[in-house]
Parts: C-alpha cells; sequence; structure tokens
C-alpha cells in the first residue's frame, strides 16, 4: 500500500481518536423524559427505552420516504445484539407509529423502534428547516434518574455510521453517484 495513503489512515484514526475523547470530555446536556410511541401506538417514554441499560442510543430516522435512512437502518440490524450487550438501542422514526410498524417488519428490522415526536427531534437538533434530519444521539441515565444527553452525530453519506460508503471508496471510481436503491 501507498506509505502516503498509510500515513492519511493513522491521521484520520488518530483525529477519529481525538474527536472521541472530546465528546467524553464535553458537559453532558440535560433532556427532559419525552413521550414517543411503540409502532403499536402505545405512549413509551424516553426512560422506558432505556430498559436496564444506563446508556441508551437512539437513531434519528427520516422515515419511510428516505432511501438514505433505510440503508443505515438496514445496516443496523446486523449489529443490534453488539449494540444491546453496551446500551440500549431504538430506531426512532418520524413516520406515524401504523406505518414505521409495517415498514420496520418489511425491512426485517431486528431493533426496537419509537415513532418520534417531532417536538423531540427539534429539540435534539435533528430537524434543519423544519423538516427531519438523520443521526443518532447518544444517553445517559443519571443515579437520580435524570437523563442526559451525552453525544450526537449527523448521518449522511460518508459518515462512520454505514459501511457502504468506506467499502465505495476503495473501488477504483469511488460510489460514483450511487444512491440507495430499494422499493418500499
Amino acid at each position: 500500500m501507498n506509505e502516503h495513503i498509510t500515513m492519511l489512515e493513522r491521521q484520520v484514526h488518530d483525529l477519529k481518536q481525538k474527536l472521541a475523547e472530546a465528546r467524553r470530555k464535553a458537559t453532558p446536556e440535560p433532556v427532559r423524559n419525552y413521550t414517543l410511541k411503540t409502532p403499536d401506538g402505545k405512549d413509551v417514554t424516553l426512560r422506558e427505552l432505556f430498559g436496564d441499560k444506563k446508556d441508551l442510543l437512539v437513531v434519528h430516522n427520516m422515515g419511510k420516504g428516505c432511501t438514505h435512512c433505510t440503508l443505515w437502518a438496514d445496516s443496523f440490524s446486523s449489529s443490534t445484539e453488539h449494540f444491546n450487550s453496551r446500551a440500549a438501542f431504538v430506531l426512532c422514526s418520524f413516520d406515524a407509529p401504523d406505518v414505521l410498524k409495517k415498514f420496520s417488519e418489511s425491512r426485517g428490522w431486528a431493533f426496537r423502534c419509537a415513532a418520534n415526536a417531532d417536538e423531540f427531534a427539534q429539540e435534539m437538533g435533528f430537524t434543519k428547516a423544519g423538516k427531519p434530519w438523520p443521526g443518532v444521539s447518544a444517553f445517559h441515565l443519571e443515579e437520580d434518574g435524570a437523563i442526559v444527553r451525552t453525544g450526537k452525530a449527523y448521518f449522511g453519506p460518508g459518515d462512520d455510521f454505514c459501511a457502504a460508503w468506506h467499502f465505495f471508496d476503495l473501488l477504483k471510481d469511488g460510489a460514483a453517484g450511487w444512491k440507495p436503491q430499494f422499493e418500499y
């Protein structure tokens, strides 16, 4: 492999480690106990989504109409057990509960889902110009029951949360204009 490529890979790795450390050192944000909906339409609180864990990862998903969000979500299914061995993991969709239920079943998603309260996404910073935006929030349940957000990241082509882009980066022409393709 080209020495220049190896050097760049080390620099990217080192910067990612610094970013992770900066996120861990950042002051956690207090978060209220939002009420969302299960795919069956029942109320579920953010605190309940923790289950028996002290940490929770919530994927902010734009819903059925976004092929990119579906690509990300499809890739999470194979990692669900690994995620859940460390923290609770939930995909929170902008779709209505009944739409979410039908769509998640059609995709074979192995993780828990919740229908997004617009207010939750907005207050977490996952809307732009009033429209949903994808990403992930990490939450921690404090000893006193308070919920804090310990980190967040946005999703988009080339991010660290969808392996497809990194595989395509190895190809001669990269992604070459590729977009996720599937039928609903």
